[in-house]
């Protein structure tokens, strides 16, 4: 029988109590949704619910028209950000990585610099730049803000994991009489699937969990995502706030779901 060393047991029992305290948030909310309001204004944290009232809350979510509408603002915002943040980073680090192209170094740094400020110094600059062309608070100057944010990252990771194909497979197609964009579209794309599976979600993930800038550069119900909707909703009706939370987290769970045999894979582009 294998013996298991003091260092295992240490370092499983720390990863034990992180996720304790990583999943008791989401246990809390679960609790919350089946209270009543006046329930969980009077009762104690810790108490049980009392009954089901999972049909109220739901009622109370139906009703708030910035909730539903906000849903689908982030869902286009966004799937057609990471989307296109996505495309956009293919051709970047397919340039960057494999094409003579003049100072590769530098259009690199370039375009990662984009990650390297505290998102908050866009504020300022980004809202008056929406303002000035009209696109303040327009699905249209949502998707291009957060288009511009998710693409430094994206092409981050697809540039590593590009240097890492090996370059006689593109002097071999190119014998073949392929030119540079099928290579790119035969080769680079097929062979880059988890990567390309995994930043898809990760930047869905923030898009649609993102409030500073939902809230900054909106002001309508009919603009604004998710999560702003769900800050500004009734503050005295927290079982309500807990429900739209989870309905709200339900689209990123099947994304999810839906890429992890790509997911796991892509974890691969970490050693690249």
């Amino acid at each position: 029988m294998k013996k298991v060393s003091r260092g295992s047991i240490a370092v499983n029992t720390v990863l034990i109590i992180l996720s304790v305290f990583w999943i008791f948030p989401a246990v809390f909310a679960f609790i919350g949704i089946f209270k009543k309001k006046q329930e969980y204004n009077l009762g104690n944290f810790w108490d049980l619910p009392k009954g089901i009232n999972l049909a109220e809350n739901l009622k109370g979510i139906a009703s708030a028209f910035g909730m539903v509408k906000g849903m689908v603002n982030s869902f286009l915002y966004a799937s057609v950000s990471a989307g296109a943040a996505v495309l956009i980073a293919i051709l970047a680090a397919y340039a960057i990585s494999h094409l003579k192209i003049k100072r590769p170094m530098f259009w690199f740094l370039f375009i990662y610099s984009g990650t390297i400020f505290p998102f908050q110094i866009y504020l300022i600059p980004v809202y008056k730049g929406l303002t000035a062309t009209k696109l303040y608070d327009t699905q249209l100057g949502m998707i291009l803000f957060y288009t511009a944010i998710c693409v430094p990252f994206c092409m981050f990771v697809l540039r590593n994991y590009f240097l890492g194909i090996s370059k006689e497979i593109c002097e071999s197609a190119k014998m073949d009489g392929c030119n540079s964009l099928q290579i790119l579209g035969h080769i680079f794309v097929p062979m880059s699937t988890a990567p390309l599976a995994v930043i898809f979600l990760t930047q869905f993930n923030w898009v649609w969990n993102e409030l500073m800038f939902g809230l900054t550069f909106t002001k309508s119900r009919e603009i604004r995502p998710v999560m702003a909707a769900i800050s500004l909703m009734d503050k005295a009706n927290v079982p309500v706030i807990l429900m739209a939370c989870v309905v709200a987290s339900i689209p990123t769970l099947l994304l999810f779901f839906l890429l992890n045999k790509h997911f796991e894979a892509g974890y691969a582009y970490q050693s690249k």
